[in-house]
C-alpha cells in the first residue's frame, strides 16, 4: 500500500524490555535498527534525533516511561509514583520544544494519578496499553490529518516541504506528508520539492528517501532554491509539520520554517501547517513563550564534512534548532478534528472544543 511508510520508524519489544528504533542519524546510506533499553539510551537517542519528530518523540516518551517502571520494586503505590515521576523529568530534559515529549509524559503520569487504589502490576499493565493507544491514535490521527489537508490541493499541484514531517516522524504516514501519500495513491500525481534543510538534511536524508520509496515525484532542493522554485511557478502549496503551536497560531518548526512561510506569503501561495492536536499548546499565549532549542555548533559546519567547513577559531556559531513561523504568514493550520483559518485565536479553540 503506497500511504505505508517504507519502514517502522519505533515499536515496542516488550519481551526484551526494548524500545527499538531505527536510527534516522544514519539514513539513507544504512537501515540499522536500535534496541534501547535503558533510560541513558533513550534519552540520548531523543536527544540525538535518533527518533525525531513531535509525534514519534512522544511515543517514545510513551514507551521509554513504560519500560522505566515495567519492573518497579516500589513498596506502595506512593513510591511506584515517585519513581515514575523522577523517570519522567529524566526524559522530559532530553528535548524542550516538541510539545508532545510533555504531553506523552503526562498522559502517562494521569494513568497512574487517576488509579491510585490499583496494585502495582495492574499499573504497569495500564501504562503499557496506553503507549499503544498513544501510538495508535497517531496512525489515525495522520490519516485524519491527511484527509482535510487533500481538500485543500489539486491533482498536479506542485507542494514544497521543508524538514521531514513524514512517517519517520510520527508513527505511520506523517503529518505534511500525509496528503501526498494519499494523492500519491489516489492519482493526484503531486510535485514535491523537498528543502533539504540545514544543517540537519533531514529534508534531504528522510524525505526524499520515504517518498522515493513511495514512487511519488519528488525533487531535492537547496534551502535557498526555494525563492526561484516559487518564482518559476512550480509550487501551488507548502505543507509542513509543527513542533508546537501557542494559542493565537504562532508555530515552532524546524530552522528555515519561518523563511519559506515569508517566501509563500510574498509568491501568494498557500502555507499550510499540519498539527496533530497532541501539538497545539492553548495554555501558550505566543510564539514568543516557546523555548528555543540550540544545538551544537559542529552540526553547522564540521558534522557532514570530512574537514571542518569554517575557522574553528575566531569564529562564533549560532545553531538554533527551531524557529518561530508569526501566525500572520500561516494560511490554515490542519489538525485531525479538521482545518483552523486565520484568526487562530478563536479556530483553534473552536476546532477543539467540536
Amino acid at each position: 500500500m503506497k500511504t505505508s511508510t517504507p519502514i517502522d520508524t519505533l515499536r515496542l519489544d516488550d519481551d526484551q524490555d526494548s524500545l527499538v528504533i531505527i536510527d534516522q542519524t544514519l539514513l539513507p546510506t544504512e537501515i540499522c535498527y536500535l534496541a534501547l533499553q535503558s533510560q541513558a539510551e533513550i534519552w540520548e537517542a531523543i536527544q540525538q534525533l535518533r527518533v525525531r519528530g513531535a509525534p514519534a518523540i512522544g511515543i517514545a516518551a510513551a514507551y521509554g516511561i513504560y519500560l522505566a517502571v515495567k519492573h518497579s520494586t516500589a513498596g506502595d503505590q506512593g513510591a511506584f509514583l515517585k519513581e515514575f515521576q523522577q523517570a519522567s523529568q529524566y526524559l522530559a530534559s532530553a528535548r524542550p520544544t516538541a510539545v508532545n515529549l510533555f504531553w506523552a509524559l503526562q498522559r502517562m503520569e494521569n494513568v497512574i494519578t487517576s488509579q491510585m487504589e490499583v496494585e502495582i502490576p495492574q499499573l504497569v499493565a495500564a501504562l503499557r496499553s496506553e503507549a499503544d493507544a498513544i501510538l495508535a491514535e497517531d496512525i489515525r490521527t495522520n490519516l485524519a490529518i491527511g484527509e482535510h489537508a487533500l481538500s485543500l490541493l489539486q491533482p498536479g499541484d506542485g507542494l514544497l516541504t521543508h524538514c521531514n514531517a513524514g512517517g519517520l516522524a510520527t508513527a505511520r504516514y506523517g503529518t505534511a506528508t500525509a496528503p501526498i501519500y494519499l494523492g500519491q495513491e489516489r492519482g493526484y500525481a503531486f510535485k514535491v520539492f523537498a528543502d533539504e534543510t540545514r544543517p540537519l538534511l533531514q529534508g534531504a536524508r528522510l524525505t526524499t528517501f520515504e517518498l522515493a520509496q513511495a514512487g511519488v515525484d519528488v525533487t531535492l532542493i537547496c534551502d535557498n532554491m526555494a525563492a526561484s522554485v516559487m518564482q518559476n511557478g512550480w509550487v501551488q502549496a507548502v505543507l509542513v509539520g509543527c513542533d508546537r503551536v501557542a494559542a493565537n497560531g504562532d508555530t515552532a518548526n524546524k530552522i528555515g520554517t519561518l523563511g519559506v512561510a515569508v517566501l509563500a506569503h510574498q509568491f501568494g501561495i498557500p502555507f499550510y501547517v499540519c498539527a496533530p492536536s497532541s501539538t497545539l499548546d492553548l495554555a501558550t499565549a505566543t510564539g514568543q513563550l516557546i523555548p528555543i532549542e540550540e544545538r551544537d555548533p559542529q552540526e553547522i559546519y564540521r558534522k557532514w564534512y570530512q574537514k571542518p567547513m569554517a575557522p574553528e577559531q575566531g569564529v562564533k556559531f549560532y545553531n538554533p534548532a527551531f524557529d518561530i513561523t508569526p501566525a500572520k504568514y500561516i494560511s490554515a493550520i490542519i489538525s485531525e478534528y479538521g482545518i483552523a483559518r486565520p484568526p487562530f485565536t478563536t479556530s483553534l479553540r473552536a476546532m477543539l472544543a467540536n
